[in-house]
């Protein structure tokens, strides 16, 4: 039987969190956190990129040095600042991080222009579809009915880190209290070069041809679903088919959502993001 949902997560200033995983004390010491000038966070919504950018400063940070990211598990070199038990403030400089919180819970010294910020954002439908498939997947998820259940839910912020249209708008429109760069997953995939170039260039690092070429190579999606220190097959799963990096595509949420659904998603969209100044890539061009 199924746990209930109230079980399954707690509510933590308006944010859900999985029980099984995250603690309130550990929440709180968080935002009183002391921020270094070169800490670096990634901060992501969940299934938007998360992996493949804690891949990609991983390079940049060790100048496109591999030994590192073909050893030393994602999570153990961009830890994720939410978990549990964390030796954030003992880890040395430049601390390389990754988040999935709301902008209303990081550390308080981050809004105060302290280390940098890399909001990576997914165009939604691709997100909903990708975070299905995850939840079905990992062991420490409750699974959806169906992908129309799963559908309702994200759509009232019924999962994990809650809402995917508040997580997004309130970073955006709060980035002057950081040093901030926002990218998108769709622009990342069109061109992997320039968007590398760009994050070089916001963390003040450089990196020549052969290292580049390096960087790129080791960032591309088939390269890490086959790298164990990438792609999470550890993490205990419910069934040996899928994986935790699945398709690393756009516009796969077309083998999904029916039209009913995709004209529905499409008005709420319209409607929460309005004031929204950004827009999204919905399919491979």
């Amino acid at each position: 039987i199924m746990a209930q949902t109230e079980d399954f997560y707690f509510q933590y200033k308006k944010c859900n969190f999985v029980s099984s995983i995250y603690t309130r004390e550990h929440l709180e010491q968080l935002e009183l956190f002391e921020i270094r000038d070169s800490d670096v966070f990634v901060v992501t919504y969940p299934k938007s990129g998360t992996v493949w950018m804690q891949q990609i400063v991983s390079l940049i940070n060790s100048d496109g040095d591999p030994t590192e990211v073909q050893n030393t598990q994602a999570h153990k070199r961009v830890p994720w600042i939410e978990v549990p038990p964390s030796n954030f403030q003992l880890r040395p400089s430049p601390r390389l991080n990754v988040t999935h919180l709301p902008y209303h819970l990081v550390p308080k010294e981050l809004k105060e222009k302290k280390g940098k910020v890399i909001y990576v954002a997914r165009n939604p439908k691709d997100v909903i579809v990708s975070s299905y498939h995850f939840h079905n997947h990992l062991a420490f998820y409750e699974s959806s009915k169906d992908f129309s259940d799963f559908l309702e839910k994200f759509i009232d912020g019924a999962l994990e880190f809650s809402s995917w249209f508040d997580h997004v708008r309130e970073w955006y429109n709060h980035r002057d209290e950081f040093n901030f760069m926002y990218i998108t997953y769709e622009e990342m995939k069109k061109d992997l070069r320039a968007s590398i170039l760009k994050i070089c260039s916001f963390l003040g690092k450089h990196l020549d041809n052969e290292k580049l070429n390096t960087v790129l190579e080791l960032c591309t999606f088939n390269t890490m679903k086959v790298n164990p220190m990438a792609n999470y097959e550890k993490v205990p799963k419910k069934s040996n088919d899928g994986a935790f990096l699945r398709k690393g595509t756009i516009g796969d949420w077309k083998t999904h959502f029916t039209v009913a659904q995709s004209e529905m998603f499409d008005r709420i969209f319209q409607e929460k993001m309005k004031d929204f100044p950004l827009s999204f890539v919905w399919d491979q061009e």
